[in-house]
C-alpha cells in the first residue's frame, strides 16, 4: 500500500503531496501556477481564515464562479477546517440561487468577477451569509480573495476529521421544484480515491496533466481535478468549455487525461481543424453524465486517438457507478450502447415494481450499494428517506442488465431530461409556465435533439379565450428559471392526457418524437 491510499481524510491530499511531489504543479490556470507545497500553505491559510471569520466545523462556504485554480484551493483549504464546499450552479436564475444559499446555510459567499452584479442584486435577500469575497477583486465593497488570504496564518490546524463529516455540498434538481444539496462526505471521497487508485485507469504518474473542463459545480467537474490530485498530477483548468482553447492546449500542455461530457466531444470533433492536431499526448478521456451515440464515440475514438471510459454515476453516487471500459469500446462487441460493469465497490440492483431483484435481460429500475453513496440531502430527511433505502441508492433511472453484467439504459422512471450534460426536470419547469396567466395546463418533456442529445419541449392548454404564442411562452419562461431549463419549442394541445389519479400521461406525449429510437434516451 502507498501513501496514496493512506489518507485519513480528504484535508490530507495536499500534506501527503506536498512531502511526495511539492516541486510539482499542482493546479495550472491561464499560465498561473501552483505548486504542491504552495497548495498545501495556501489550505492552510484558508482553512485559519475560515475560522477567524468565527465559522465553527461543519460551517458551509459557497462558491460561485468559473472555473479557476482557487475553487480548487478553497475546497483544499474548507477540508483543513473541516468545513464544507458549496459549489453554486452560476446558471441558475436569481430565485433560485436564494434558494440555494439560504437552504444551505452559507456563511461566506466566493464570488467570480462576472457575477458581482448577479449576486449584489440578490444580496439583501440571503440572511445568512456574514462576508462576501470578491474572487478577483475589483469590487467597492466585498474583499477580494487576494487581500483576505495573505495576512492568515500559514499554520496547519491539523483538525481531526471523521469520515462522517460532509466534505462537499453540490445541488441537484428535485422533482419538488426545489434543487436538493446532496451532502457527500470525507468517507465518500476516501472510498471514491480507493476505488480509482485501485483501478489500472488510474496508474498515472506523478506530473502528468489532467484537463478540468467540466463546470466545478458538478460532480465530474470536481472528479476531474480530485482525481489529479490524489496521486500527484497537474490540473490544467479552463475557464470555460471551449472547443479551440481545448484544442489548442492538448498539445501545448501535453495532456494526458480529461473528463468530457457527450456534448463536448461532439463539439471538438466537428470544430474545423481538428485533424490537424497532436492529440499524441491523450492516453485516456473518461466521459458520461449523459448517452452518446455510437456515431460520435466511434468518430472519437477514430480523431483522438486514445483510450476511451465511459462512467455513469450520479451527483448521489460521488459520480462513480459503472465503468465501460476501454477494452469494450470495441464495436464488434456490440457494447457501445452499454455503460458498462460496476465499478469496484459498487453492486447494482434491478428492482422490479414489487421490489424484488429481476434476472438479466428484464427491465427495472436501477439501485446502486456502495460506500461512495451521499450521507443525504441536506435538511430534507424525506427526499434522503425515499431515495435510500435499506442502504440501497434508488437512481429513478431504468434499464437492464445482460448475462455478461453489462448496464443497458432504456428510459427514466422519473421524468428527467438530460440536456448537454445538464439536468431539467419538467416539474421545475412545469411549476415556472403555471405561472403565466394565460396557461392552464402544461406538461414538459425531452425530446431528441442531435445537438443537446435531449431539448426541453413545452405542451400547454391555453385558458379558454386567451392567447399566447410560443416565443411569449419562452420569453417569460426565461425570467423564471435557468436558460438551460427554458424551453426549445412549445406545442399546444387542447387537453392533457391523464391517467384515473390524474397523473400525466407522459410516455403518450413523448412517444411521437421518439419513434423509431431504440430507447427513451438519446
Amino acid at each position: 500500500m502507498t501513501d496514496k491510499f493512506l489518507y485519513e481524510s480528504m484535508a490530507d491530499i495536499t500534506r501527503v503531496q506536498a512531502r511526495k511531489n511539492g516541486d510539482i504543479p499542482a493546479l495550472i490556470f491561464e499560465g498561473r501556477e501552483t505548486t504542491y507545497a504552495q497548495l498545501d500553505v495556501i489550505a492552510s491559510k484558508i482553512a485559519n481564515g475560515l475560522s477567524a471569520e468565527g465559522l465553527k466545523v461543519n460551517s458551509r462556504v459557497a462558491y460561485i464562479g468559473k472555473n479557476t485554480d482557487l475553487f480548487f484551493q478553497m475546497i483544499t483549504g474548507t477540508a483543513k477546517a473541516a468545513m464544507v464546499a458549496v459549489g453554486v450552479n452560476w446558471r441558475l436564475a436569481p430565485p433560485e440561487l436564494v434558494y440555494i444559499f439560504e437552504n444551505s446555510s452559507a456563511e461566506i459567499v466566493i464570488v467570480g468577477p462576472e457575477f458581482y452584479e448577479l449576486i449584489g442584486g440578490i444580496e439583501d435577500q440571503l440572511t445568512q451569509v456574514k462576508k462576501f469575497i470578491a474572487l478577483e477583486g475589483g469590487h467597492d465593497r466585498w474583499t477580494s480573495f487576494a487581500d483576505w488570504l495573505e495576512p492568515q496564518s500559514d499554520v496547519d490546524p491539523m483538525i481531526s476529521i471523521s469520515p462522517e463529516e460532509d466534505y462537499l455540498q453540490m445541488y441537484t434538481s428535485g422533482t419538488t421544484g426545489h434543487p436538493k444539496g446532496v451532502q457527500l462526505t470525507h468517507g465518500n471521497y476516501l472510498e471514491f480515491s480507493r476505488q480509482s487508485l485501485a483501478s489500472e485507469l488510474f496508474e498515472w504518474e506523478a506530473g502528468e496533466v489532467t484537463m478540468v473542463v467540466m463546470p466545478s459545480f458538478h460532480v465530474a467537474g470536481v472528479n476531474a481535478a480530485i482525481g489529479g490530485l490524489i496521486q500527484g498530477a497537474s490540473c490544467l483548468i479552463l475557464r470555460d468549455v471551449d472547443p479551440m482553447e481545448i484544442l489548442k492546449l492538448i498539445p501545448q500542455y501535453k495532456v494526458n487525461y480529461t473528463v468530457f461530457v457527450p456534448a463536448v466531444i461532439m463539439f471538438l470533433i466537428q470544430t474545423p481543424g481538428v485533424e490537424k492536431v497532436d492529440f499524441s499526448s491523450l492516453k485516456l478521456i473518461f466521459y458520461g453524465a449523459s448517452p452518446i451515440s455510437e456515431d460520435v464515440l466511434i468518430k472519437a475514438q477514430e480523431i483522438l486517438a486514445c483510450d476511451f471510459c465511459q462512467v455513469y454515476g450520479l451527483t448521489e453516487t460521488s459520480g462513480l457507478g459503472t465503468t465501460l471500459l476501454p477494452e469494450h469500446h470495441d464495436p464488434a462487441l456490440d457494447k457501445l450502447r452499454s455503460c458498462g460493469i460496476a465499478a469496484d465497490g459498487v453492486e447494482i440492483m434491478i428492482r422490479g415494481e414489487d421490489g424484488s431483484a429481476l434476472p438479466a435481460n428484464d427491465i427495472g429500475e436501477i439501485l446502486f450499494k456502495s460506500k461512495v453513496i451521499m450521507k443525504g440531502y441536506w435538511a430534507n430527511s424525506e427526499a434522503t428517506e425515499k431515495s435510500i433505502q435499506n442502504d440501497w441508492f434508488h437512481t429513478g433511472d431504468a434499464g437492464y442488465l445482460d448475462e455478461e453484467g453489462f448496464l443497458f439504459i432504456r428510459d427514466r422512471v422519473k421524468d428527467m431530461i438530460v440536456s448537454g450534460g445538464e439536468n431539467v426536470y419538467p416539474a421545475e419547469v412545469e411549476n415556472a409556465l403555471h405561472k403565466h396567466p394565460a396557461i392552464a395546463d402544461a406538461a414538459v418533456i425531452g425530446i431528441p435533439d442531435e445537438k443537446w442529445g435531449e431539448a426541453v419541449k413545452a405542451i400547454v392548454v391555453k385558458v379558454p379565450d386567451q392567447e399566447v404564442t410560443e416565443e411569449e411562452i419562452i420569453t417569460f419562461a426565461r425570467e423564471q428559471i435557468a436558460a438551460y431549463k427554458v424551453p426549445k419549442s412549445v406545442d399546444f394541445i387542447d387537453v392533457l392526457p391523464r391517467n384515473p389519479s390524474g397523473k400525466i400521461l407522459k410516455r403518450e406525449l413523448r412517444a411521437p418524437f421518439w419513434e423509431g429510437k431504440e430507447r427513451q434516451v438519446n
